[in-house]
């Protein structure tokens, strides 16, 4: 198999809070501890999991936008996890970043065709001529009219708006492509139209994603591989349809049981795992399993040991004791 195009290997991303006393020891929350995951080239990688649990920080960190506490990172063979200065920014042109609100992220005062430019002129890439054709093919791309380069942020819809988005995140020809809840803002037919989109970018450009989302039904129709993360840590990792047909972990487990469904509502609705409490302090995770006080099937030792991430089938990992191999056959805590 060829090398993947990024590799994560332990990468943790803890912030210290501020501290007003002398008196007590200054406090640090764990907001990213221990993430490892490879995206292979081409592939789409759906980071899921409930707000607070570290998706968008592990977005941030892979991009350098925050400082990594932590671990090793590496882009197309390059470690870029101690890169600063002009060779952090050049390599700025291999990774973008979609952001989730199409309205927050342009600049009000500056019009949609400079927007787009923007990343082409701070990079240094092309000739001013160059940059304009650009732009030109950029908004043909995403499905804008040409003659729309002169207006405003203001003057577009929620999705044309960003369509903009995509299309600057596009402007210098990225490897890697981080959609941070980038349909989440939009309305239900619009959000159809950009995951569309997404979707025909990746195949004719080969574009690889890294794709947060709350969404298991996004999720389920853009993403290659699933990870679920709970309190700054990978819970489950495993292929889409593997995930989707039977998630392993109880956490999962829970997530899934809460998407909302017409068909059998009722009797879904029934057999819906409640979650009970809140998770666990960032600044002073537990010992063992971090989501063992919530989890209905924990055990004595799950509160005292933390469990390890397991190969439980081929490239479907756990980090569960509960979960384990009986005669050749995954066996689920919830089963």
């Amino acid at each position: 198999m060829s090398a993947p195009l990024v590799s994560v290997r332990d990468l943790a991303v803890h912030f210290a809070r501020p501290h007003f006393s002398p008196l007590k020891p200054r406090e640090t929350v764990r907001a990213v501890d221990g993430v490892s995951f490879d995206v292979a080239k081409g592939t789409t990688l759906g980071i899921v999991g409930e707000s607070g649990s570290g998706k968008t920080t592990v977005a941030r960190g892979l991009l350098r936008l925050v400082p990594v506490t932590s671990g090793r990172i590496v882009l197309g063979g390059t470690d870029i996890t101690a890169l600063g200065g002009e060779e952090m920014r050049q390599m700025r042109r291999h990774m973008q970043y979609i952001f989730q609100d199409p309205y927050s992220s342009l600049n009000p005062r500056v019009r949609a065709g400079t927007i787009v430019r923007s990343p082409l002129d701070v990079l240094g890439i092309g000739t001013p001529a160059e940059r304009e054709a650009r732009v030109a093919e950029l908004f043909a791309a995403v499905g804008l009219r040409p003659e729309s380069q002169h207006l405003f942020p203001h003057q577009f819809s929620g999705g044309q708006r960003q369509r903009i988005n995509i299309a600057r995140a596009l402007a210098p020809a990225p490897d890697l492509l981080v959609c941070d809840e980038p349909v989440s803002a939009l309305d239900v037919a619009i959000r159809a139209q950009i995951l569309n989109l997404l979707q025909q970018l990746k195949r004719r450009l080969g574009i690889t994603y890294l794709f947060i989302s709350h969404d298991m039904a996004v999720v389920k129709h853009v993403a290659d591989e699933v990870a679920v993360m709970y309190l700054g840590q990978i819970v489950e990792r495993a292929p889409r349809t593997a995930f989707f047909a039977r998630p392993l972990h109880p956490y999962s487990v829970a997530l899934m049981s809460a998407v909302p469904t017409v068909r059998g509502g009722r009797e879904r609705a029934a057999r819906r795992i409640r979650l009970t409490g809140d998770p666990p302090s960032p600044i002073d995770p537990p010992p063992g399993c971090r989501f063992a006080a919530r989890c209905p099937v924990a055990e004595p030792a799950c509160r005292q040991t933390m469990p390890e991430l397991r190969e439980m089938a081929s490239g479907q990992w756990v980090r569960c004791h509960r979960v384990e191999v009986v005669g050749g056959t995954i066996r689920r805590p919830l089963d």
